[in-house]
């Protein structure tokens, strides 16, 4: 499902213009950006929980020629689905 699709969706379902569901959804996003970036953790009810995960520097190495290299370190954001999610999809 696209954004186009879930502001259509939020439209129809409560009445709003597509300029505001938009709008609504655009926040919705930012508020969850914003708390991985404040409070490192986002649970949402029903959905499941989005943490940040911190990855160290690692030495790898490239696949075509071999060498070794440094991995740098980064930051990447995880998905927990939440329990009555996987078993809504597993029925």
């Amino acid at each position: 499902m696209t954004k186009q699709e879930i502001v259509a969706n939020l439209s129809d379902e409560l009445g709003l213009s597509k300029k505001d569901a938009s709008t609504a959804y655009d926040i919705v996003v930012s508020k969850i950006i914003e708390g991985l970036k404040v409070e490192k953790k986002v649970a949402i009810n029903g959905l499941g929980t989005f943490t940040v995960k911190e990855r160290a520097a690692r030495e790898g190495r490239n696949p075509a020629t071999g060498e070794t290299i440094t991995i740098p370190a980064s930051i990447n954001v995880g998905f927990k689905v939440a329990k009555v999610l996987k078993d809504d999809l597993n029925k």
